[in-house]
């Protein structure tokens, strides 16, 4: 535990409080442990393995900067924590649990290859620079200087020195020994069907016929957070799943054709120091499709094509499909609600990954010690229910 760790509250019956986390994904799993290390009795449910939905199909990408565009200014505070509170974080869990997460410092580059996109490269960078953020605009010269496999053609690019990756599969394995070296206990294929109300108060959770009694239910259950039984239709968070297509290349380890993070026009690519090339992703309103399609895997590698014209010779490693958790505003939903009990942890979009100390944090603080972190104090379900 850090040394900010809040201090746990004893139940009104004198015993450690009890708390049944739904979805053991790197948010719930980043909970769990905070609150297991302080002291509660956690439990972790999940319909699948742990860490292996949105978790494990994910790019890793910390990309806080280079991402805010016009009309998400109000979520850069909370992405800009939570950016800041990586390193730490990852020295403490790697600490705690012996398992390296791959934090990856080099930066990210975005990069354009025609007059159009080096207009609105310019565009964003006037922009972001407006904000305060560390982006810096680079000529094709200085961007081939950075990542000499890119095409000869190269325009230009974004530069965020302070935009980084972490491999997200090892993250949720180092997040899951860690709850379970806190003392927490996680329930792999174990669906919760309901959660139990008593007189308005959440009191646990149904594992089809058998009730998991709690004091405090943490609903982190990503895209299928809103189709856990029990709660009224008020209550239910307005999360929907947004499929993404995306597939990894496999480069030489020693010498491989991207180091940086890099978008391009149409994707993104993210090195592994195993010699992965992770491309993505397609964004798809399609529910919970798991079809990979002919023509989502193409789009993703003519993208990685124009951008670095030697990916065409790599080996394709695996393709998959993966659901990211979108609201109606496509940030978070955390913190309290109308139900007494109920803790929503959901709904983070794109920024999973990016948004797991931030969120573990602040959550666990709120259910020990009553307080909300200023961070996600805007990020309640009552803006939905204000907005009508």
């Amino acid at each position: 535990m850090s040394e900010s760790a809040p201090v746990i509250r004893p139940s009104s019956s004198g015993r450690s409080l009890s708390v049944a986390v739904i979805g053991a994904g790197v948010i719930g799993l980043g909970i769990a442990w905070r609150l297991a290390a302080a002291g509660a009795r956690v439990a972790v449910f999940d319909q699948g393995a742990a860490g292996h939905a949105a978790s494990h199909a994910a790019g890793g990408m910390l990309a806080a900067c280079i991402e805010t565009e016009p009309g998400e200014e109000w979520m850069l505070p909370l992405n800009r924590e939570s950016q800041l509170r990586w390193p730490a974080f990852t020295r403490e869990l790697e600490a705690y649990t012996g398992q390296s997460v791959e934090l990856r410092t080099e930066g990210t580059l975005v990069i354009g290859h025609t007059a159009d996109d080096m207009a609105r490269l310019r565009f964003l960078h006037e922009f972001q620079i407006g904000l305060g953020l560390p982006i810096e605009l680079l000529s094709g010269a200085e961007t081939r200087k950075r990542e000499p496999y890119l095409q000869p053609g190269v325009a230009g690019a974004l530069y965020s020195r302070e935009d980084h990756q972490v491999e997200n599969r090892k993250l949720a394995s180092a997040l899951h020994a860690a709850v379970l070296k806190a003392g927490g206990r996680v329930h792999e294929n174990t669906k919760v069907t309901r959660v139990e109300l008593r007189g308005g108060r959440a009191t646990g959770v149904w594992i089809g016929d058998a009730l998991h009694e709690a004091d405090v239910v943490v609903l982190a259950a990503g895209s299928w957070s809103r189709g856990i039984e029990g709660l009224p239709a008020s209550a239910r968070p307005p999360v929907r799943p947004i499929k993404g297509q995306m597939l990894s290349l496999r480069m030489d380890p020693a010498n491989p054709l991207l180091r940086h993070v890099l978008w391009t026009p149409t994707g993104y690519m993210v090195p592994r120091l195993d010699g992965r090339l992770l491309v993505g992703a397609t964004s798809e309103e399609r529910g919970f499709d798991t079809t990979l399609t002919a023509g989502g895997i193409f789009s993703l590698l003519e993208g990685a094509w124009r951008a670095i014209p030697g990916v065409a010779e790599l080996p394709i490693d695996e393709m998959w499909v993966g659901f990211r958790p979108g609201s109606r505003d496509d940030a978070p939903i955390l913190g309290f609600g109308d139900v007494e009990g109920l803790v929503y942890a959901t709904g983070h979009h794109r920024n999973g990954i990016l948004l797991v100390p931030v969120t573990a944090d602040a959550i666990a603080r709120l259910i020990l010690t009553g307080e909300t972190d200023p961070a996600v104090a805007a990020f309640g379900i009552q803006r939905f229910v204000e907005a009508g």
